[in-house]
């Protein structure tokens, strides 16, 4: 598996898990597999649920502003790598 580098995490909701990715360095879309986090101290997920601002999208492009449910709380500043 290579991971290459999409964004960052800037905001967790707690509350309801939900972190908001910036997209800085690549795009996303529904069904890919994301790592939050550092290898080793981060996690592994598919994207099941994005939005950018308040409306379900599929895919999402480099400066956009996307919120994700996560399965485990992220932290501001975790790097987000597209798994492949």
């Amino acid at each position: 598996m290579t991971n290459t580098k999409i964004g960052k995490i800037t905001h967790y909701f707690d509350k309801i898990g939900v972190g908001v990715l910036v997209l800085t360095d690549g795009k996303v879309k529904m069904g890919d597999t994301i790592q939050i986090g550092e290898e080793g101290t981060g996690f592994t997920q598919p994207i099941d649920s994005m939005q950018v601002e308040h409306q379900q999208v599929i895919t999402a492009k480099i400066g956009d502003e996307v919120g994700l449910k996560v399965t485990q709380p992220a932290k501001e500043g975790d790097l987000v790598y597209l798994v492949k």
